[in-house]
């Protein structure tokens, strides 16, 4: 056993950081990038021979899908109608990679859990789930990147046991649209959802960015899940319980 292990991976299009601050043996850390090889194996948009891509030509139904992304697909539907049809995997050429990734997250955090360990981070192309400490400190801190500066900290958060989703077109260019429209939302830079579920969260600050400059107001009734957004002129808003600096 070490006292702490850190691995980063490219995989799923994205590099993915496991960060353990327990001791830990090198195989929990080994079955956690398995997991996320077969999400990638099973949903990548980018490989001829994923369920996604062959779902999406028509080489095989829903039904004859892994579980698992029968399971995705289900989800997404259910989430699509909670988002007033702003989170809706028939704007992205039915790909569900916006649920998927804080989805593997969230599991990847159960292998961890299950293996017995308590203070760790999982980051996947710029959403974070967190448990425990990040010893020998007390708590982890998170800085959520300016969308318009990337040598600039929007803000800093600290938090023990959280799920951190941020959406916005600085990552990945204007890659969300309002599927109401079918354009690129307006009004907003960015959007960061937190909660106790990355899965939730991601889906979240998805649906809220492509609300636009509506998202803010929205992200205010969500139950359970706190936001921060960067309106198109900088202001900041943040919901009242979203994590303090």
């Amino acid at each position: 056993m070490t006292p702490g292990l850190r691995r980063v991976e490219q995989v799923m299009g994205m590099p993915v950081i496991v960060d353990v601050r327990d001791p830990a043996g090198e195989r929990t850390v080994d079955d956690v990038f398995a997991w996320f090889h077969e999400v990638d194996a099973r949903f990548s948009p980018y490989r001829d021979d994923s369920d996604v891509s062959r779902l999406g030509r028509g080489a095989m139904a829903l039904e004859q899908t892994h579980p698992d992304v029968q399971w995705i697909y289900a989800r997404c539907d259910e989430l699509r109608l909670a988002t007033n049809g702003y989170f809706d995997v028939a704007a992205v050429d039915g790909d569900p990679s916006g649920l998927v990734k804080g989805w593997a997250v969230d599991r990847a955090g159960a292998l961890l859990a299950e293996s017995g360990l308590h203070n760790w981070a999982v980051y996947a192309g710029g959403d974070i789930l967190l448990r425990g400490s990040a010893l020998p400190d007390a708590v982890w801190r998170v800085g959520i990147q300016h969308p318009r500066h990337g040598d600039r900290v929007a803000r800093t958060l600290a938090a023990n046991d959280l799920a951190i989703a941020t959406s916005g077109a600085y990552e990945r260019g204007a890659h969300i649209v309002d599927p109401h429209s079918g354009e690129a939302p307006t009004g907003l830079l960015s959007v960061t959802v937190t909660g106790p579920d990355l899965t939730l969260a991601d889906a979240f600050a998805t649906a809220a960015f492509a609300m636009g400059a509506d998202g803010p107001e929205w992200t205010r009734g969500l139950e359970g899940y706190e936001a921060l957004s960067i309106l198109a002129d900088e202001t900041i808003l943040r919901t009242a319980g979203f994590p303090p600096p």
